[in-house]
């Protein structure tokens, strides 16, 4: 039996990875618990290191949200979100319904996930966005944390979104799930 693979730019294949086999690998110690990455259609995807700045927004975003937090929904930190067997996601802040395991959470569950970006902004505007409109998260925000602007994705349709818009650092970010949710980035 062949190992599934994936079709490399260059042309070459490349030795496709589900979920469960990274799992695997972590618990024997192949690929470090404490390395940060992403599994994206098969592929490991390294992600950068996080900067000051990203968990200055992130710490931010989360003691916002904490409070305006209904009990009918609950907030992940950094949560593995598991999208598919190929595809593990590591969200910054995700909110999703109380009682659901995380392990069983899918796209259309997920509320709203939050992605805070400096030098990873392009792919979470790219690739990232995409992934998360295909499986149906309901709202989805990248926050560039140089500029302190939020790009609100809301609506997915296929990979893309109905809605899309741009909050300026001196707008109110809100979510109807989360009443007296409201924060100005400016003010971070």
């Amino acid at each position: 039996m062949r190992a599934s693979v994936t079709r490399a730019a260059e042309g070459f294949d490349r030795r496709s990875f589900t979920v469960d086999e990274v799992l695997r690998m972590q618990e024997a110690g192949i690929i470090s618990e404490d390395e940060n990455f992403e599994l994206i259609d098969g592929e490991i995807v390294p992600m950068p290191a996080k900067t000051h700045l990203d968990e200055l927004l992130k710490s931010a975003l989360t003691l916002a949200v904490i409070p305006a937090l209904p009990k009918l929904l609950w907030l992940g930190v950094a949560s593995t979100v598991y999208l598919t067997p190929k595809t593990s996601v590591e969200p910054d802040l995700v909110i999703y319904p109380r009682g659901l395991k995380l392990e069983t959470v899918k796209g259309s569950d997920i509320v709203l996930a939050i992605e805070v970006a400096l030098t990873s902004l392009p792919y979470d505007r790219g690739l990232k966005s995409r992934l998360y409109a295909r499986h149906g998260v309901q709202e989805f925000w990248v926050v560039d944390a140089a500029q302190r602007r939020t790009y609100v994705h809301r609506a997915p349709s296929g990979e893309s979104w109905t809605e899309t818009s741009e909050r300026g650092p001196d707008d109110a970010l809100s979510h109807p799930a989360l009443p007296g949710f409201s924060l100005k980035l400016a003010d971070v």
